[in-house]
């Protein structure tokens, strides 16, 4: 592990990352530690944009599209959408699936904080006609641990899964309420004049992404949307 030549704060969530293969983001790192007390307001640019390199990575190890003008949100909410966060042993226990998509919608407020908090007290974010708010280090040590907490807990659970094999043993047949919610949510898919139904199509041409959701699911209540998550996050910053 790279040492810490500043002394002080240490992010261990985000060196054990580097370790499992984020090397990248090592001088990202360094200087998020650095700041902290040397200069509190470059903490807010540095979080926002080592978070955005970690769903980056994330993104792209997985195969998954994204544009490269996407902001820190639209990447956080990408990621959310296709990491498994549950194991399958309580994917059917819906109330655990609850208690943590709150605690995941919490996760998502942090970083739309993060977000703002860089607009309004950035070092070096974009220009403004006042003065803006002097940061003291405590203010960026709550923004260098939760963003130290968000990119250990992403890598690690996308590590994990890159880590077992591919799990063949989910069968198309016996996920009906899930198919189904599939195929209401989405056009039947049609070349001449075959039709194939969207959850088939998914689960043939995209095991991964088809296992990921369906241990994403939710099933369906009066109160409840399935797979829908509005994890509230708007554009703060593209």
């Amino acid at each position: 592990m790279v040492e810490n030549p500043s002394g002080f704060f240490m992010m261990y969530g985000a060196r054990a990352a580097m370790d499992a293969g984020l090397g990248h983001i090592e001088q990202h790192v360094l200087g998020i530690e650095k700041s902290v007390s040397d200069n509190p307001g470059l903490v807010f640019d540095l979080s926002k944009t080592l978070i955005e390199s970690v769903c980056r990575t994330i993104l792209t190890e997985r195969g998954i599209s994204y544009s490269q003008a996407d902001g820190l949100p639209k990447l956080f909410k990408t990621v959310s959408q296709y990491l498994p966060f549950l194991p399958n042993v309580v994917k059917d226990e819906s109330e655990i699936r609850k208690s943590l998509k709150k605690t995941l919608s919490g996760l998502s407020t942090a970083v739309q904080g993060i977000c703002e908090l860089r607009n309004s007290c950035g070092f070096a974010s974009h220009g403004s006609d006042r003065p803006r708010p002097l940061m003291e280090a405590v203010q960026a040590l709550l923004a260098v641990q939760t963003t130290d907490a968000i990119v250990a807990f992403l890598y690690t659970i996308h590590c994990q899964d890159r880590s077992q094999p591919m799990s063949f043993s989910v069968d198309y047949n016996t996920n009906e309420e899930f198919n189904d919610y599939v195929d209401r949510t989405n056009e039947l898919i049609r070349i001449f004049e075959l039709e194939f139904r969207p959850s088939e199509v998914l689960f043939q041409m995209e095991p991964e992404t088809y296992r990921i959701l369906l241990t994403e699911y939710i099933p369906e209540s009066p109160n409840d949307d399935g797979l829908t998550r509005d994890t509230g996050l708007t554009e703060a910053e593209s």
